[in-house]
């Protein structure tokens, strides 16, 4: 019996061995993105008080959809983060009062300077990992003693790489992302957030947008201000 416990025991620690594992802040990006309901993590913005408040809007059925464009930056109550691949756009519905819809951010796309296909978009899972916040600034390397040699120092060498966020930070901007994202499903109106499309261009070389919806509300277009 102890031969035969010992033996799973030790079956199991291979298996585990052999499994990959995601880097630490990757995975543990991902977890906190995946973690508990949207009721609890995934809130969405507080809407405006009327669709007039954004400089865009436009008629889909009984419903209003108002938008402003946001370049790569990502507003937020704790300080704006910024995503080079990817766009923002900060939506929103309104409807008759106690009217429901059902809301995602597939239902959209953008379409930039003209171009004949729209970026669709995308989860706020993928932009999530994409994210910095500018004013975060590296700490001061620790500056290393170089080992000399009667032939003199190996100047050679790479630089070293620029240090990367503490996974601990990261999780918390990948939160931010998530919390002010369009809350997916059926909810009642109004209801906004934010919209992630990629792009990995200049903001200022952007000079022509339209917003597409189609969803279950109809189909409406929306242009918007660079």
């Amino acid at each position: 019996m102890f031969f035969q416990i010992a033996g799973a025991g030790f079956a199991t620690l291979c298996l585990c061995a052999q499994t990959p594992v995601a880097p630490a802040p990757e995975r543990a990006t991902v977890n906190v993105l995946r973690a508990g309901t949207a009721d609890e993590v995934q809130k969405g913005l507080p809407p405006r008080t009327a669709p007039t408040d954004y400089p865009a809007q436009g008629k889909a059925g009984m419903f209003t959809i108002a938008a402003e464009f946001a370049g790569h930056g990502i507003p937020a109550p704790e300080g704006t983060l910024s995503t080079e691949d990817y766009v923002v756009v900060e939506v929103a519905f309104y409807g008759p009062p106690g009217s429901h819809l059902a809301m995602s951010f597939s239902d959209f796309s953008l379409r930039i300077n003209g171009k004949k296909n729209p970026a669709p978009g995308e989860s706020y899972e993928h932009v999530g990992a994409n994210v910095k916040d500018p004013e975060w600034t590296p700490p001061e390397p620790v500056q290393k003693s170089s080992s000399t040699s009667i032939g003199g120092g190996d100047n050679n060498s790479p630089p070293p790489e620029p240090p990367k966020p503490p996974a601990e930070l990261r999780r918390a901007w990948a939160l931010r992302v998530k919390k002010a994202a369009l809350v997916e499903g059926d909810r009642p109106l109004p209801q906004a957030g934010f919209l992630y499309f990629p792009y990995g261009g200049k903001a200022k070389g952007i000079h022509s947008l339209e917003l597409i919806y189609s969803g279950p509300a109809g189909k409406t277009k929306l242009d918007l201000q660079p």
